[in-house]
Order: C-alpha cells, then sequence, then structure tokens
C-alpha cells in the first residue's frame, strides 16, 4: 500500500480497552512495538469493571476437568499479587458443607460419579470436596498463600450468621483484586512505555490494503474523525469481538463468543469478618459472599444467556431475587430486597465451545489468527480476569510470528504503585497516615489500596484537606480528580466513582453532579491528557 509522505504506521492497533486490550498494549510496547488503542467509551466500561473481582483459579472447573486452564490460574495468582500488592490481596474462603449439596447436571465429573456411583444422585460428598481442594492447594504450587483446612462452624466467627445446620466448613486461599483498576494500571504502564490510547473513540471500519490495515475512528464526543495505518490489527473487543469480525473487519469466520451475563447484588455488610464465603446451591451452582469496600457484601454471580452485546447488561428482577433466595439457604437472618443497595451485571464473552448451558461454557481463551488476505489480524475469544497477563504473553506469541519483539518481560515487573512487599501494606497505611496527619484510617486505607505508593504523588505536601481542594465527599478531593483526569484517562463523574474508586456507593447524587459539572468545566479549559 502506496503511503502519503509523512503518514506514520503503528505495528499494532487494538480495538478495545478492557483487561484483554491494555493487558496486551502495555506487553507489546514493553517489547519495543509500537501500539495505538482505541477504546469506544471508558477504559473497563464493559466486562472488565462488572467481574465478580476475583483472582481465582476457579475451583468448580475442576469439575468440567479444566485442568490446564485452572493450573495455568493458580500460578499466575501469586505472580500477580506480587506485582499489585495495592489492587491485590489474599482472600481466605469458607466453604460450609451439608450432605445435600449438589454438582450442575452437565459437568463431567458428575457424569461419572452418576455412572460409578448411581445411589449419590448428584450430591456432591465431602471426601470428593476435599480432594478438589488437595488439587486446588497443590496444582500451581504457593509461596504466599495458605493451603486448606478443616472449620468446626460452631461458637466461630466463621459461623456467625449462619444457618445452625451448617456445622463445619472447608477454608482455602484466593485471592480479591479491583478490577477496573487492574485495566487502568495497565492501560498507564502502556503510555508510559509508548502506548496512545484513545479513549472514547469507536472504530468505524478496519479493511485491508496490502500488507497494511486502514482504520477509521470517530471520537465519540466530538464527532471528529481520524484515519489509522497498522502492520497488524488485535480485535479485544471482548463482547464485540464477534460483531468487529462481521460489522468491521468483515472476515468469514466461523469462530465465535458466546455472551453470558453475570449479575451481583451489593448489601450492606453482613458478616463480622473479612473471609469470603462460598456457598452451594441445590441446582449445583456456586454464588460467593465477598466483604466489599469495608461497609458492604458482594453477592454473586448469576449465568444466563445475553444475546445482543448493544443491550446494556443489567440485573433482572429474577436474578436478584435468585440471589437473595441462594445466600438465604446459607443465613441465619435472611435478607430481602429493601437490604440491596446496589446491583451490577456484566457480559462475559466466552468461546463458543458448543456447551449446552451458560454455566458450562469453557472459561478459556482462544487465540486466532487471520492472515489469508493480506495484513494479519489476532481475534480474542474468551478469557478470565486473573489469566489476562498469560493471555497477553499468548498473544504476543501469535504477534511474534508476523512482527519482530522483543522477549516475555511482564512476569514480577510490577504495575504503577504495587513497588512494595507483598505483606508491606499495613506499614504503607501507616506511613501515609504518619506523614499526613489529617487522613484517618478509611481515608488511608483507601487512597493505599487504590494508589499504593503513588498516593504520596496525589497528596504532595499537604498538611490539611484544604490543601487538597474541593471537597466532593466521602474524602474525594480535587486533587485526586485531577490525577485521575491527567493519568487515569478519567472525563465523567460516572469514571470516577464507579471505575477508578466505588465511591458512588457513598456520595449522594446532588454530590455525583457536581462532580460532574466540576469535571465538565475542567475539560472545556483544558482537554484531559494521560501521561
Amino acid at each position: 500500500m502506496a503511503l502519503q509522505p509523512g503518514t506514520s504506521v503503528s505495528d499494532l492497533f487494538i480495538i478495545g480497552g478492557g483487561i484483554n486490550g491494555c493487558g496486551i498494549a502495555r506487553d507489546a510496547s514493553g517489547r519495543g512495538l509500537s501500539v495505538v488503542l482505541a477504546e469506544m467509551n471508558d477504559l473497563a466500561s464493559a466486562t472488565s469493571s462488572a467481574s465478580t473481582k476475583l483472582f481465582h483459579g476457579g475451583l468448580r472447573y475442576l469439575e468440567y476437568f479444566e485442568f490446564r486452564l485452572v493450573r495455568e490460574a493458580l500460578i499466575e495468582r501469586e505472580v500477580l499479587l506480587k506485582a499489585m500488592p495495592h489492587i491485590s490481596w489474599p482472600m481466605r474462603f469458607v466453604l460450609p458443607y451439608s450432605p445435600d449439596m449438589r454438582f450442575e447436571a452437565e459437568t463431567p465429573t458428575s457424569r461419572l460419579l452418576s455412572l460409578a456411583m448411581p445411589w449419590m444422585k448428584g450430591r456432591r460428598p465431602a471426601w470428593l470436596i476435599r480432594l478438589g481442594l488437595f488439587m486446588y492447594d497443590n496444582l500451581g504450587g504457593r509461596e504466599v498463600l495458605k493451603g486448606t483446612k478443616t472449620l468446626s462452624l460452631q461458637n466461630a466467627p466463621e459461623g456467625k450468621g449462619l444457618a445452625p445446620r451448617f456445622a463445619r466448613a472447608y477454608e482455602y486461599s484466593d485471592c480479591w483484586v479491583e478490577d477496573s483498576r487492574l485495566v487502568v494500571l495497565n492501560a498507564r504502564d502502556a503510555a508510559k512505555r509508548g502506548a496512545r490510547l484513545l479513549t472514547r473513540t469507536k472504530v468505524l471500519s478496519a479493511e485491508r490494503k496490502g500488507d497494511l490495515w486502514r482504520i477509521e475512528t470517530q471520537n465519540t464526543e466530538n464527532g471528529e474523525t481520524a484515519v489509522h495505518h497498522a502492520r497488524m490489527l488485535v480485535n479485544a473487543g471482548g463482547p464485540w469481538v464477534g460483531d468487529i469480525i462481521q460489522g468491521k473487519i468483515r472476515l468469514k469466520s466461523n469462530e465465535g463468543v458466546r455472551l453470558v451475563r453475570g449479575s451481583h447484588i451489593v448489601t450492606r455488610r453482613l458478616f463480622d469478618h473479612d473471609k469470603c464465603y462460598i456457598f452451594q446451591g441445590t441446582d449445583g451452582r456456586i454464588v460467593f459472599a465477598i466483604p466489599y469496600e469495608t461497609d458492604f457484601t458482594l453477592i454473586g454471580t448469576t449465568d444466563a444467556e445475553h444475546h445482543d452485546p448493544s443491550q446494556k447488561p443489567e440485573c433482572t428482577p429474577e436474578e436478584r431475587q435468585y440471589l437473595i433466595d441462594f445466600v438465604n439457604q446459607y443465613l441465619a437472618s435472611p435478607i430481602a430486597e429493601d437490604d440491596v443497595v446496589w446491583t451490577y451485571s456484566g457480559v462475559r464473552p466466552l468461546y463458543d465451545d458448543g456447551a449446552t448451558s451458560a454455566t458450562a461454557a469453557t472459561r478459556d481463551y482462544t487465540l486466532k489468527v487471520d492472515s489469508r488476505d493480506g495484513a494479519p489480524v489476532l481475534n480474542i475469544f474468551g478469557g478470565k480476569i486473573t489469566t489476562y497477563r498469560r493471555l497477553a504473553e499468548g498473544a504476543l506469541e501469535k504477534i511474534g510470528q508476523h512482527l519482530t519483539s522483543g522477549a516475555p518481560w511482564t512476569r514480577g515487573v510490577p504495575l504503577p504503585g504495587g513497588n512494595f512487599p507483598v505483606d508491606g501494606f499495613d506499614a504503607l497505611v501507616a506511613g501515609l497516615r504518619a506523614d499526613y496527619g489529617f487522613l484517618d484510617a478509611f481515608w488511608a486505607r483507601r487512597l493505599a489500596r487504590a494508589y499504593g505508593t503513588e498516593a504520596r504523588e496525589i497528596l504532595g505536601r499537604a498538611q490539611t484537606p484544604a490543601a487538597l481542594g474541593r471537597d466532593f465527599g466521602a474524602t474525594l478531593t480535587e486533587a485526586e480528580v485531577k490525577w485521575m483526569m491527567t493519568h487515569e484517562f478519567a472525563r465523567t463523574a460516572e469514571d470516577v466513582i464507579w471505575r477508578r474508586t466505588k465511591l458512588g456507593l457513598r456520595l449522594k447524587p446532588e454530590q455525583v453532579q457536581a462532580l460532574d459539572g466540576w469535571m465538565a468545566a475542567q475539560r472545556s479549559a483544558k482537554p484531559a491528557a494521560a501521561e
């Protein structure tokens, strides 16, 4: 393709600003490739901010014999934990046991046991759960996380709040992660290494012109269009990956995704400890009840078919009631609809492996390169947040077959703010409170969790709250919002209160409106730019 003199050509053009797109952008930029990424909304505005927020191997995937996926995820837990100890931390999971627990009917394990032990009638026996947890402890190895133990729930903190019929439980380890902040930190690191990230930028078309891609984009805020050229295209569109293949790139492909909606509810804090529960239902499914944002409990998730990616996922009344009824099987004091303070829902773009139900569809990822008619395109199908870094490495292996790039490098390299020991969070908080005497415990922990060592860059030399500028409520200040607008691609109040933070749980509507107005004025005065 002949280009006008001065026309720039990037190595990669990535469509999608979720965790897969930003993870690939970071990895590729660090290997010396020139990268442009376009996201039609805000970073992590879809699936990547609506997860159950766990770095976990996926205990239930063992029942589907997904051993490779589980092992890779278990190994990654500690790799990621060490690289981002501010936004990820160990969490103990309590699995109360009851003899009436059931398998999901379509699992290979359930079918195998039905043949070998028909008298079990689909029940999950205690010995099988313990075997699964033994595998979970040892399949990927552990250095930081503790192993499984058995709990007596009688007179124990973990038993308080549960129905008396639950006398024992198993306790094992997984990790929490702030999912949308994970995306933003990957994006920031990619930008620092040279990537160009275009948020609020929709891809209108992408067509091959010989050995290059010609991509036309539109800024969704001002309507301006632009043309980009790249040697390779990466389709990391998540729920829209199929639409991009058919409508933007116009490839002939039989590969596709299965859209599965996962809904969650948030209640006031239900338990007086910081452990998570994994509840098993009589329908064979599992639901988590997780400590959330200090004062709340997160409950989820559902698995429901979602056919149209353009339809905003919402927790339906039926899903809300399903989750309430599910956890009430375990609680000593049942919850009701009035106890729900917030709901959210996301669409998981699972690789369509032909499974008969949403629950049974694989959570593994598939990477497909098409170079039959010229410049190559890499399409990303499926994946889970725990394995995003390994997915990015796999993507770079595919990309490396077409473009010259450096060696893998992301393992063990901290994300912005994560350059402190995995057990050093409390010391970080204590240091902030010592140097900034106006910070209370909640404020200091919130800043440390969000920004890690970079919290000091936001606080600067401030010795009073007033030095941080306008107070928007719930410890959110002008200095912090300016940081998000300058360094983290934030443009609106929604970006700030639901993706960069979860302060939407605490701010009043009039405070959110004031924040949005202030940010709009800032944008008009000087367009926000990422570092």
